[in-house]
């Protein structure tokens, strides 16, 4: 662990971008708000009722999600104290990161699976876990990984060192 421990105490150096990321969500309020407008919702007063959170919590942290480009503002035309929030495309990369939550409460957490259940459109059945893959698509485990500083990243095709034994792997 001596190694990953180094090269993480290089990373936070500021090449990190995890605590960007967590700055941005801010804590639970802001993973509840995603979630709701995954599901549908748009203005202010549903987020107050879907959430039950208080208006200035709710309104403090759409600031922040609309600051953060997770989320745009967009005052109605027709009624000008009306504002529609809409998840942008920096907003919807963030699913997998959510269902991987959920995923992971539904284990450690609940125990028994949500409701509602999200399925894939074409079947109808429910999506499969989420994990982590590799370059060409094979599923990754805990002890198949290993930080890398970028700059000892070797492109595609070259031969490799493997950290683990210090001895050449002939590229796949």
């Amino acid at each position: 662990m001596g190694k990953l421990r180094e090269v993480l105490n290089d990373l936070d150096g500021g090449n990190c971008a995890l605590p960007l990321a967590l700055e941005a969500m801010g804590e639970r309020w802001s993973f509840m708000i995603l979630r709701a407008a995954f599901n549908g919702v748009h203005h202010f007063e549903e987020f107050q009722q879907e959430l039950g959170i208080a208006r200035n919590i709710l309104s403090n942290r759409l600031s922040r999600l609309v600051d953060h480009g997770i989320m745009a503002r967009e005052v109605m035309a027709e009624d000008r104290r009306k504002v529609h929030y809409q998840l942008t495309e920096k907003g919807i990369e963030l699913l997998p990161a959510m269902i991987a939550l959920r995923q992971w409460g539904e284990k450690w957490g609940a125990g028994v699976p949500s409701t509602p259940v999200l399925v894939d459109v074409r079947d109808e059945q429910p999506i499969g876990p989420v994990t982590i893959t590799a370059h060409d698509g094979r599923p990754l485990g805990y002890k198949e990984l290993v930080w890398k500083h970028r700059s000892e990243l070797q492109p595609l095709g070259q031969a490799r060192v493997r950290s683990d034994r210090m001895t050449p792997v002939a590229a796949e």
